[in-house]
């Protein structure tokens, strides 16, 4: 079965594959057309999946899916959440985002975090969201050298690493995304 995943990011791209497994083919938005950056100006993680899966499905008719993740960290009143890829800068600078991370922390105990993954499906012109979330706390300093993002720091609960410290097929099989793209297989099966 193909269905657009409206995302240009290589890991994720690398990620979802690996949880749909070959029953499914993903395509890409450079597959279907779309060259632009799709406008993320939701006000949550569920507005701008919803956004982008609608963006697609609006210029193309295809089935797609689309996903909004952040990091949500207790201390920080859910920060840095939607804004997570953008943390630091305008663009996706993960090592300014994790600098600054860990520079909002400092000092402070609780270092309770999640990390939330929505994906807004469209299946002829119809609309569904699912979510994944784990649960975890933020490392006082970057360990691992896999994954992406915020993975330096994140540690999920159940475990004393890191997820850049997990292989990606570990990484998958507990992460917030994983969760949310089984909800997915869930729902297109």
């Amino acid at each position: 079965m193909k269905i657009v995943f409206a995302t240009n990011n290589a890991h994720k791209l690398a990620e979802v594959s690996a949880v749909l497994g070959s029953e499914y083919e993903l395509v890409t938005l450079r597959e279907v057309g779309i060259t632009e950056d799709i406008p993320e100006t939701g006000a949550t993680l569920d507005e701008n999946a919803s956004i982008k899966a609608r963006y697609v499905w609006e210029r193309t008719g295809l089935d797609c899916f689309a996903d909004d993740t952040g990091l949500e960290v207790e201390a920080l009143n859910g920060a840095p959440g939607v804004r997570s890829a953008r943390y630091a800068t305008d663009g996706h600078d993960f090592a300014a985002n994790n600098r600054k991370l860990l520079s909002e922390l400092e000092g402070k105990e609780n270092r309770r975090a999640r990390f939330r993954t929505v994906i807004s499906l469209v299946r002829g012109g119809e609309e569904c969201q699912v979510e994944g979330v784990v649960n975890g706390t933020i490392a006082h300093e970057e360990s691992g050298c896999e994954g992406f993002g915020y993975d330096p720091l994140f540690i999920p609960e159940g475990s004393d690493c890191t997820f850049a410290e997990m292989t990606a097929e570990q990484k998958n099989a507990i992460s917030h995304r994983g969760r949310a793209v089984a909800e997915l297989v869930k729902i297109l099966k």
